[in-house]
């Protein structure tokens, strides 16, 4: 199953080899051309010779991760996260390191051995460490040096009623309304933009909307869904099964107007559910899209995501699906004329 593989593929910010592979594995067929910038940026142009605006549709690859920083002499390993990683959520969790994909747990010193100060408060990244099982440090170098990454080991999983659950759907549920979407013909020129180091500063997608210059993009993200006991109803932001989120303001953006009111149209048009997304905190790459050359008419939609950021993540299958039947309405209503640049 596509999702699947992308959620359980590595893709650490600044190491996006594997999951760039896949993807292009899987687009290949139905690419004009391909290619990667120099950041690692995967870019699949389609229908180039078309008439019409040119749509960028965009989702980044990489997933926060964790980065070996030392060595200790009893072959354990410190480390540092790469994106926002909450320190809280790690200790005992399973990981792979490094490109050889070494079983490891993250550890702590155990409840039994903490003192009533230490036990009031939560385990600081200093106090972790990555145990591979290695008896020495001379052992956890033959299979790990500093600089290698470490990922979450979480197998995808379809669990309770139309969920899933899995490590990085932010943001290969996106990569995968992409790659469902590029399968279908189109009467305009698209692009599909698969960028990298989002998850540290948005760093990929400006380079990429640069070099494309779309007359307009879309962002597809998965994003916060706190839709649980006791979540008030204004930082709920998303809630799971309610369809794709659509985003208003985050950390980066204020949603175009137009773009903003053809997406909700276009939902309601097509019958397919769709919400706001209604937190302000956040970003995704609409932060830089939208700022590039001159400025790029962008909007975002996401889909929900329950404990984001996290090594066991959340998603409504039946959102997913919609956010697929959304973007190929959306590129329907341009085709036709539907929306001006």
């Amino acid at each position: 199953m596509l999702l699947k593989r992308l959620t359980e593929a590595m893709g650490p910010s600044g190491f996006e080899d594997e999951i760039r592979r896949l993807i292009y594995e899987e687009v290949r067929p139905y690419a004009d051309r391909v290619y990667t910038d120099p950041l690692g940026s995967l870019i699949v142009e389609t229908g180039e010779s078309k008439p019409g605006p040119r749509v960028m549709l965009s989702a980044h690859m990489d997933e926060v991760s964790l980065m070996i920083v030392h060595i200790e002499e009893n072959g354990l390993l410190k480390f540092r996260p790469i994106g926002g990683v909450d320190p809280r959520i790690l200790v005992s969790k399973p990981v792979s390191v490094g490109k050889q994909k070494i079983a490891g747990v993250i550890g702590a010193k155990a409840i039994h051995l903490q003192t009533q100060s230490e036990r009031e408060k939560p385990i600081g990244l200093d106090q972790m460490y990555i145990d591979i099982g290695a008896r020495s440090k001379e052992e956890a170098e033959k299979a790990v040096s500093p600089g290698d990454t470490a990922v979450f080991m979480t197998e995808y999983q379809e669990i309770g009623e139309r969920r899933a659950k899995g490590k990085s759907f932010d943001n290969r549920v996106g990569c995968g309304v992409l790659i469902e979407t590029i399968r279908k013909t189109f009467d305009i020129p698209v692009i599909y933009a698969f960028t990298v180091q989002e998850e540290i500063g948005l760093r990929g997608a400006g380079p990429v909307a640069y070099r494309v210059n779309p007359d307009m993009a879309l962002i597809l993200e998965g994003t916060v869904c706190f839709d649980v006991i006791d979540a008030p109803e204004h930082g709920t932001g998303t809630v799971m099964g309610k369809g794709p989120a659509i985003s208003v303001i985050d950390s980066s953006t204020i949603a175009n107007r137009k773009m903003l009111e053809h997406l909700v149209q276009t939902a309601e048009s097509a019958k397919i559910p769709c919400q706001y997304r209604r937190v302000s905190g956040g970003g995704n790459d609409a932060g830089r899209v939208h700022l590039a050359r001159n400025g790029i008419l962008t909007g975002a939609v996401s889909v929900p995501t329950r404990y984001i950021h996290a090594p066991s993540q959340m998603i409504s299958l039946d959102d997913y699906e919609n956010t697929i039947r959304l973007v190929e309405a959306f590129l329907r209503s341009v085709e036709k004329g539907g929306l001006q640049v």
